[in-house]
């Protein structure tokens, strides 16, 4: 890969993750399988939980609570080539979440969760980047609170 292929490569990875936080806080979430391979992982080993395959991520997304109010912000992307067709990323995350919500101004609280993710991109055969895998890491994390 030239160093341009690289970057755009990098940049589409990137874009992808921000993405996904966007469809995630603004009521898509089921949307968020379209950004996983059809074999895609997405898994919170502290837990020993796994969600495997694109039907069962639209699925566990598309089950969150309609009420719920979310925000995140991501920081520390960090994202590494390690082939022509696979990229690894870290990136950190502060998650904001209150269910309940029905409309207005929610006054602020602390973070409900602050980690990090591990994710591993794979190219399509179409030559998109698609997320492959998401290991999540809690070390901070608490119950939603209830409006």
């Amino acid at each position: 890969m030239d160093p341009i292929e690289q970057l755009l490569a990098e940049r589409a990875c990137r874009r992808l993750l921000l993405d996904l936080v966007r469809r995630l806080d603004f009521q898509e979430p089921a949307s968020v399988a379209e950004l996983f391979t059809e074999d895609g992982t997405w898994a919170w080993p502290a837990g020993e939980r796994l969600v495997r395959g694109r039907e069962a991520l639209r699925a566990y997304f598309g089950s969150r609570p309609a009420d719920r109010r979310s925000r995140r912000l991501m920081a520390n992307v960090l994202v590494e080539v390690t082939s022509a067709d696979t990229i690894s990323a870290t990136s950190y995350f502060t998650t904001y979440r209150v269910d309940g919500y029905d409309g207005g101004t929610v006054p602020a609280g602390p973070p409900v969760q602050i980690g990090h993710y591990e994710d591993v991109f794979r190219r399509s055969s179409e030559g998109d980047w698609l997320l492959a895998a998401r290991t999540v890491f809690l070390p901070f994390a608490g119950p939603t609170p209830h409006l």
